[in-house]
């Protein structure tokens, strides 16, 4: 069985709502309890062969932390103590949370500060997801005409929220095996 951690970053409830959703569908057999990024260190994702990632995005597509007027720290002060890290032979995927009507131009962006630093940190990045089904304009997390993860939309599509986080954890599934 994969050893999965699920880490979010959030001073709300929809991404660690998505988080605890992704734990109970996978168990306790397969992944840890969700963990707020502000309560981990490095050494806590090193633990894990597979990571689930969560964040939603911020304003105009920023990353949750102080800078954005959280109440504490986040994936913003967290991506930086991940220089120098070495991620090779982990599996990481992406989930995040944004709105299509709200902020066309920049939906799920933070999906993509993940991605990057992840990517660079030598992870395999798994869980790309198709854009078919959203609305926006523009999107960092878009590569090759897919999103680097799952995209979700509580504010406009939460109705596909369960059939697509379904979908999805069948997806990693495979990756992971």
């Amino acid at each position: 069985m994969a050893n999965v951690g699920i880490f979010f970053g959030t001073d709300t409830g929809n991404t660690r709502r998505i988080a605890k959703d992704i734990s109970v569908s996978l168990t306790s057999a397969i992944a840890a309890k969700p963990v707020n990024i502000r309560n981990s260190s490095v050494d806590d994702l090193m633990k894990f062969d597979t990571l689930i990632l969560g964040s939603p995005t911020y304003g105009e597509g920023q990353l949750p932390g102080l800078s954005t007027g959280n109440a504490t720290e986040s994936w913003e002060e967290f991506l930086p103590k991940l220089d120098g890290q070495d991620f090779s032979g982990k599996k990481v995927a992406i989930y995040g949370l944004g709105n299509q009507k709200g902020y066309p131009g920049e939906f799920v962006d933070a999906m993509y500060f993940l991605y990057e630093r992840f990517k660079q940190c030598g992870a395999t990045m798994i869980g790309a997801w198709e854009i078919d089904g959203y609305k926006f304009q523009s999107s960092k997390a878009v590569i090759d005409n897919r999103f680097v993860g799952l995209a979700l939309d509580q504010d406009n599509q939460k109705d596909l929220t369960p059939a697509r986080l379904d979908t999805w954890l069948k997806i990693l599934a495979t990756a992971w095996e």
